[in-house]
Formats: C-alpha cells, structure tokens, sequence
C-alpha cells in the first residue's frame, strides 16, 4: 500500500497512516481495517455458499474460520488497547488469519470452487487489509 493511500490517514500524535485519528476512534467501526475485514469475511461466506458440500467440513469451514478471525482478533485487541503489546499481538493474529485465508482462497480457486474475478476480488481486499493491519500496528503500538 501506498504511503499516501487516501483509505488510511494518520493517528494525531503520529503523523503516520492509520486509518482516523485517535480522538475520533470511538468504536470499533470507526476502524477502517475492521469494517473492510468484516466485508471481505461476508464475501467469503456469500463465495462458499457455491462450494460442493462434500468441502462442507473441511475447505469451507477453514475458508470461513480463518477469514473471520480477522475481524474478531482486531476487535479483541481494540478491546484491550490500552495494553499495546496485547493490542498487537491481535493485530499480528489478524494478520496471520488473512493470510491463512488467502491460502484457502488459492486452494478454491485451484480447485475449481472459486472463480478468478471472484478470487482476484477478495485477494485485493486482504492486501489492504494485511497493509492496513502493518500501518495499525506500526503507529498505535
């Protein structure tokens, strides 16, 4: 992600990318990485749906896990931000998850589960969302 990416602006007491300042953070959706977390993880439910149900146990559920905790670890940590290692250390799971979702991702398309568009869509998703959580966690932390 570009430094002046216009999706992310900087904290006040930083001056770096961070999505809004602090003193406009009230709520968890004031976060602009957990709300596009949370819309690519839907995406990825919606995609699923037209998976075969013999991947009803294995591939789809992974595919859904890993792509929810994404949002729900960013939100954990956003709970406990006071506490900045514990904060970031969320933010790094959340990392880890999108890029195990990725990889369910790949394995559907591979498989022939996912199509392309569908797959390039929500692959674009996670590369600002893994950007987003790197900038996150580089300025609040």
């Amino acid at each position: 992600m570009a430094e002046n990416d216009s999706s992310v602006r900087q904290p006040m007491h930083q001056g770096g990318p961070l999505g809004q300042t602090h003193a406009k953070i009230k709520s968890i959706h004031d976060l602009e990485v957990y709300r596009l977390s949370f819309e690519a993880a839907m995406d990825v439910f919606h995609a699923a749906k037209a998976f075969p149900p013999e991947e009803r146990y294995s591939l789809t559920d992974q595919l859904r896990r890993s792509s929810r905790s994404v949002p729900a670890n960013i939100r954990e940590g956003f709970a406990k931000r006071r506490y900045k290692s514990v904060f970031a250390r969320h933010l790094t799971d959340a990392w880890g998850s999108s890029e195990e979702t990725r990889t369910w991702l790949d394995f559907a398309m591979n498989c022939g589960y996912l199509a392309g568009a569908a797959h390039a869509s929500i692959s674009r998703k996670y590369d600002r969302v893994c950007a987003m959580l790197f900038r996150l966690q580089q300025q609040w932390t």
